[in-house]
């Protein structure tokens, strides 16, 4: 399996629009995050989850040639923006499945209407096949990609965590519910939120995101969803040795 982080920032991404802050200012690569979003390749069949606000940035510069799936974890502006971005892989390849709960799908219905109660027909629109998901409901793509949705609370909203295999993908957060703590156990690699190293709001600061890995206890993981509040070379030296501030192009195998 192998996890390429597409973007890794915040909603406003880093550096942010007028920040003259040190990670703003920042000449380390590390520290310019485009927003929030991967790209999963396990035996053939390649995933994307969320089509981030940059996605056309990103694809072109992953150079995505295909998708097999895309995978919406919810419905705020910087995880699905991307969506039309779709289309040039439609021209090439035809129609693909979209994967959301039913909370996600009553606002990309809303939002995209355009591509889902289409008023006419033609290769100007997003070519995707809407699939429901449901929470701790198992479903695969391909033979041997087996998905768990897990349901995690950002703020009030409930957003999907994805679990592939012995992987989990967790952005968007500030609560874990115990189902889904059970859904997270036995993992290789853990991807979770941490927006910014004091505590927020509706998502999880740095402690918070560290005391969940303990609990969780994956061999390794990574944090994403960084605000311009974490300078990766200076804030690496707060993470234990199993966790590391994930960055753009960032792949693991």
């Amino acid at each position: 399996m192998k996890l390429t982080f597409l973007g890794t920032g915040t909603s406003t991404g880093v550096p942010s629009i007028g920040c003259d802050c040190e990670t703003c200012l920042s000449d380390n690569p590390k520290d310019k995050r485009l927003r929030v979003s991967i790209l999963l390749e396990h035996n053939g069949k390649t995933i994307l989850v969320d089509t981030s606000i940059d996605f056309r940035q990103q694809a072109l510069r992953a150079n995505i040639k295909h998708l097999d799936a895309v995978l919406i974890t919810h419905c705020h502006v910087d995880h699905v923006f991307g969506l039309d971005d779709i289309r040039p892989l439609n021209f090439r390849y035809g129609a693909m499945g979209i994967y959301a709960d039913e909370i996600a799908w009553k606002d990309l219905r809303r939002i995209f209407q355009y591509i889902f109660e289409p008023t006419h027909f033609g290769g100007g629109l997003p070519q995707l096949i809407p699939h429901t998901v449901t929470k701790n409901a198992p479903f695969c793509v391909g033979k041997d990609l087996h998905i768990t949705p897990l349901e995690v609370i950002h703020g009030k909203l409930p957003v999907i965590a994805y679990r592939f295999n012995d992987f989990a993908y967790a952005t968007d957060l500030n609560f874990i519910p115990e189902d889904a703590m059970d859904g997270l156990q036995d993992l290789d690699v853990l991807v979770l939120d941490c927006v910014r190293i004091k505590p927020h709001s509706t998502h999880l600061g740095l402690n918070e995101a560290l005391e969940y890995i303990e609990k969780i206890k994956p061999k390794k993981a990574f944090l994403t969803h960084l605000n311009h509040d974490v300078l990766y070379t200076r804030d690496s030296k707060l993470l234990p040795d199993n966790v590391q501030f994930a960055y753009d192009e960032l792949v693991v195998e």
